[in-house]
């Protein structure tokens, strides 16, 4: 079968995360550079990967690559791809995003305009028409331009894979659903042990790793744009890798994982995504304040996601936020603690150095992932919890 070069965006620091769930998934790693990993695979690994990865932003098919230094080798290097073999007589496509980081060309309305006229001319050669009613399956382009490198992809995922199709409600400043996960999976939790969010928000920190108890694949229960692409990827491949997926569930499995939020209005939020999300009964969600924080058995983890202070209002309250975290932590038998956050000080009033610190961008801002490491349980308890 034929094999492409696959590329998988994801969040900046969080590399060796997503390179791990390829291996994982059984793929070969062509190459790690920041905020993306590259592998090899053929059609079925384009249907696992959009299915089954985690922490990738998007699953994008590489169609090309060259140099260009001006407009006319951009133009002359886009036309000379092969796009007949991607894109039918009667393909939607378009340019729907391009990125330029320290290049001569970086005007993206510009490189996005010129590389569709580019494809339109070959295509027009090709399959011998002067106009394209362009009434089929739509076929999205992104182009990415880095030291005058031109790489060239059909973006396989559509909507980002960060969009489950869970989370229809949401609070203020929610982390996304693929960072939520790469951060659960950079930690030592297991569906087993015990898992708190004391500021749950809509419930993404909880609800992301009920599926991951659970064994439900990320996008077991949504849609990609590339289904359409009989011509690159036949359906059986599709309903080979959702029949994979829906036989990976284990419905019966039992969690102790549990979200607070102070606000009784985004705790109902939760619930109805975490409905939505099929793990609504592996989760106890619960208006708490963060000073109510508690939990009677030991090695539990917290993960959570406080506030930043990101206005100037807001920042007033973070230092006793975060004693206040601290404190009730302290009381926490044998627990860990990961908080990812923008606020500079929190180790100060958390009162406690972390043990290990990983910075991580979340859209353009800096965040800090602190990590709090408690002792490990016991082997007995480990194999009976």
């Amino acid at each position: 079968m034929r094999t492409f070069e696959l590329i998988a965006p994801c969040h900046f620091g969080l590399e060796a995360v997503l390179k791990k769930e390829i291996l994982d998934l059984g793929y070969e790693i062509s190459r790690v550079e920041d905020g993306r990993v590259t592998f090899i695979g053929d059609a079925e690994a384009v249907c696992r990967a959009n299915i089954g990865l985690r922490t990738a932003e998007r699953v994008l098919l590489k169609v090309g690559s060259f140099q260009a230094l001006t407009f006319e080798e951009l133009f002359d290097g886009t036309k000379a791809l092969p796009w007949e073999d991607y894109i039918p007589k009667d393909g939607r496509f378009w340019v729907t995003k391009a990125t330029s980081i320290k290049s001569r060309l970086f005007s993206p309305s510009d490189i996005q305009s010129l590389v569709k006229k580019a494809i339109v001319d070959r295509l027009r050669d090709i399959y011998h028409v002067q106009w394209f009613e362009e009434s089929g399956q739509a076929y999205p382009i992104r182009i990415f331009l880095m030291k005058d490198l031109v790489t060239v992809t059909l973006d396989t995922s559509g909507d980002s894979l960060h969009k489950r199709g869970y989370r229809k409600l949401s609070g203020k400043a929610p982390i996304t659903e693929t960072l939520a996960a790469a951060l659960i999976l950079l930690t030592p939790w297991r569906g087993d042990r015990i898992l708190v969010d004391p500021f749950c928000g809509s419930g993404t920190f909880p609800i992301e790793a009920a599926m991951m108890a659970a064994g439900i694949a990320p996008g077991l229960h949504r849609d990609f744009v590339s289904r359409g692409w009989s011509g690159l990827i036949p359906a059986a491949e599709w309903e080979y890798a959702y029949e994979e997926a829906r036989e990976a569930v284990r419905p019966d499995v039992e969690t102790d994982i549990q979200g607070y939020d102070i606000d009784g209005g985004i705790i109902r939020c939760a619930r109805e995504n975490a409905k939505l999300a099929g793990v609504d009964h592996l989760i106890h969600f619960q208006q708490r304040d963060v000073a109510a924080l508690s939990h009677p058995k030991k090695y539990g983890f917290i993960i959570t996601n406080p506030p930043y202070g990101e206005r100037l209002e807001d920042k007033e309250s973070l230092p006793a936020l975060y004693r206040t975290m601290g404190q009730q932590f302290a009381k926490l038998d044998c627990w860990s603690e990961y908080v990812i956050t923008a606020y500079e000080e929190a180790e100060t009033y958390i009162g406690r150095r972390a043990d290990k610190n990983r910075k991580i961008y979340n859209g353009m801002m800096k965040t800090y992932f602190y990590q709090f490491l408690g002792p490990k349980p016991p082997r007995r308890e480990r194999s009976g919890s």
